[in-house]
């Protein structure tokens, strides 16, 4: 977080913090890797720092791809407003994006660092983890997938993207997200405090339901909506993929 710090200064522009985001949990899961060794089962440390890893680049390289020569994102423009311009907004811009971030990054990944430290070997619910892992990853990637395709065509132009996953929820790739990490979240559970690991999966989902996911988002397309978003939000669910609701 603080090399992203260190660019975003330099270049000006702060959203490249969004690109640090998933490398910062991917640094974090081969950190506690290799600090691990020698306590934990091999099998489960191997397989939950590669499933974050997956997920961390993948993320990162697609908002990287997605970004590029872009100009500030309004968040962060909204956000640094706040502050007076000079030395004083860069103060809060480490503050309030990098610093804030880097200690979200730890807290969500809690449960990916106890489990790296657990001694059982693979059993059902790790395998279960696995699989919403795998339910969660589709989510993400297909629906990224799915509108960068409907983007890159002239045709959709000023269109609302309503198909695909897209059909089901208006946010797909948050929706991704939270099984990701409810996923790894079930590697932990054998832990005794288990039970104490459970606000780092809430909390990324708050974020991503509630926080500076889904409600950021549809603001900013409310400011300049798009003929039928309207219609759209009324048929689709807002996070949970459900069948669309007739009108």
């Amino acid at each position: 977080m603080l090399v992203a710090f260190a660019a975003g200064v330099r270049t000006g522009r702060h959203r490249g913090v969004d690109v640090a985001w998933g490398l910062a949990f991917t640094a974090l899961a081969l950190t506690g890797c290799g600090l691990s060794g020698g306590y934990g089962d091999p099998a489960r440390r191997l397989l939950v720092t590669l499933l974050v890893t997956v997920w961390g680049v993948r993320l990162s390289a697609h908002i990287g791809w997605r970004s590029r020569g872009a100009d500030e994102d309004p968040r962060y423009a909204r956000m640094l407003a706040r502050a007076p311009a000079g030395p004083a907004r860069t103060r809060y811009a480490l503050r309030m994006v990098y610093l804030l971030q880097a200690a979200l990054v730890w807290f969500v990944s809690l449960p990916v660092q106890v489990a790296q430290y657990l001694p059982d070997p693979l059993g059902a619910v790790d395998f279960a983890g696995a699989a919403l892992w795998c339910v969660g990853l589709f989510f993400e990637s297909v629906g990224d997938w799915q509108l960068a395709r409907f983007k890159a065509d002239p045709a959709h132009r000023g269109r609302v993207m309503d198909r695909g996953l897209w059909r089901f929820t208006r946010h797909p790739n948050y929706f991704g997200d939270a099984c990701v990490w409810w996923g790894l979240y079930l590697f932990s559970v054998h832990h005794p405090a288990a039970l104490l690991l459970l606000p780092s999966p809430l909390v990324m989902t708050w974020l991503l339901a509630f926080g500076s996911g889904k409600p950021m988002l549809e603001r900013q397309m409310a400011t300049h909506p798009r003929p039928g978003w309207d219609d759209y939000v009324a048929r689709t669910s807002g996070f949970l993929p459900l069948p669309p609701r007739r009108r």
